[in-house]
């Protein structure tokens, strides 16, 4: 499913995306600056989290907390240099812990993501405008 829209309409998207999600686990794919850590303060507020400053960048992971204490993982993994350092730090307890995972560069632990899972790839329309294809 394919969304195109403003920074005005995230919040309408994220929406629509939680609506339709059916698996805790989000994969965000597309470039730097393609708009994948707004997008997820977007969906993030629409669970009821209003308290996403940025990317996990540094630290990996992020953990944030619902209305009713439901803990969401937002996870930052361009700094990983391999799955094995993914290993180290316990991703796959994340991924496997039956909370809200919101994987940012998915690739660089691809082979401990669970079976089921959303992809979210972000194309730039121009400085404004984003697609999403929602999977």
């Amino acid at each position: 499913m394919k969304f195109t829209f403003s920074l005005q309409e995230i919040d309408n998207i994220a929406e629509k995306i939680v609506h339709l999600s059916s698996s805790k686990i989000f994969l965000f794919n597309g470039t730097m600056g393609a708009g994948k850590t707004t997008f997820i303060k977007a969906l993030a507020k629409q669970m009821g989290i209003n308290d996403i400053a940025n990317s996990p960048t540094f630290s990996i992971v992020n953990e944030y907390h619902t209305n009713e204490g439901q803990p969401l993982y937002h996870f930052d993994l361009y700094r990983l240099k391999n799955e094995e350092e993914a290993y180290d730090i316990g991703l796959d307890e994340y991924f496997y812990s039956g909370n809200y995972c919101f994987i940012e560069w998915p690739e660089k632990a691809s082979h401990i993501i669970p079976e089921q899972y959303h992809t979210i790839d972000f194309e730039i329309i121009d400085e404004n405008t984003r697609r999403i294809t929602f999977i």
